[in-house]
């Protein structure tokens, strides 16, 4: 079968309301930013040319009507976005800090991405694409977390790269036990693991981070591990190559929501330009500086699917 999409993504579409100042009156002002990390990836993905498809849910309010239209003008395929009648799109509170570091509060209990279930996962539309990439938010409750196995059992089968992001959100998981345990489940399938600092001391234990990145290693045999560590840049971990490069430092970040989606993202597009058998250290130092270069550019914008920069803006940088 032709390969109709170069990534298919599973997972949540949600309204990140955005702190964006505060009203005559002194109240604070929100920014009704269309995101949810599947999607954010996917977003960059097409700024760089790439076709891309999206599984996932919404409400049947005004917020799921926003997300779909949202997705369609970025030119994410939107078949398999799903409408529930009975529960409303999630929407998730980002209260940023004077650094661009941010709190989230989330307004889930349920919302419509928890309702996606096993047998509304479509195997055609998943053997359709090259890499198949999902995080764990669609892993916090059980019938999306059988919808996500589904989907992740039907890429493999269909010779699909996986790629995965744990995104850690601790408030989203009744505990972190459980957190823990479906994250270390989840990555015994991927190929590409973007992961960033204090997921990796969360998951191992462990303080050093080449320390933790060789435990996962050890026990999963993922062929490629990109950690990211914030400003301080990034390093990927492939074979016995273990390649570091400092990041891009911007004088005013508005909000850091998205930057390592987007991270992962041009990630995902350089092993679709280079495949993942065969990379030097040339190789990875180029994906990482792209990478970084990409990720420190959506911190200067609010949002993340609306905010993406082009791929003229990031080699500029460069």
């Amino acid at each position: 079968m032709g390969k109709e999409f170069d990534v298919i993504a599973l997972g949540e579409l949600l309204i990140d309301f955005t702190m964006n100042g505060k009203s005559e009156q002194g109240n604070n002002l929100f920014e009704a930013n269309p995101g949810g990390a599947p999607c954010n990836v996917l977003a960059i993905l097409r700024k760089l040319g790439k076709k891309t498809a999206f599984i996932g849910k919404v409400g049947d309010d005004q917020f799921g009507r926003l997300l779909r239209e949202t997705i369609e003008e970025a030119g994410i395929n939107s078949d398999n976005l799903l409408v529930d009648k009975e529960i409303n799109t999630t929407l998730a509170f980002v209260h940023t800090f004077p650094d661009g570091d941010r709190e989230f509060s989330f307004y889930r209990k349920p919302g419509a991405d928890m309702m996606l279930k096993k047998e509304e996962i479509d195997e055609e539309a998943i053997a359709k694409a090259r890499i198949f990439h999902f995080g764990t938010l669609s892993m916090t409750h059980d019938d999306v977390r059988e919808a996500t196995k589904k989907a992740v059992e039907l890429a493999k089968k269909n010779g699909l790269l996986i790629s995965l992001d744990p995104n850690l959100r601790p408030p989203l998981w009744s505990s972190l036990d459980l957190a823990k345990e479906q994250i270390l489940a989840a990555m015994e399938h991927c190929d590409i693991l973007k992961i960033s600092d204090n997921e990796i001391q969360f998951i191992t234990g462990v303080e050093d981070y080449d320390e933790g990145i060789q435990i996962i290693r050890d026990r999963f045999q993922i062929p490629l591990v990109c950690l990211t560590l914030g400003k301080d840049g990034s390093r990927a971990y492939y074979k016995d190559l273990r390649v570091e490069v400092p990041g891009f430092a911007q004088e005013h970040v508005a909000d850091t929501t998205g930057a390592g989606d987007t991270f992962c993202g041009s990630v995902l597009n350089y092993v679709l330009e280079h495949g993942i058998e065969d990379l030097s250290e040339e190789n990875l130092k180029e994906m990482l500086t792209f990478a970084n270069a990409a990720a420190s550019l959506i911190t200067t914008k609010k949002g993340a699917i609306r905010s993406m920069p082009e791929k003229e803006e990031i080699e500029a940088m460069i």
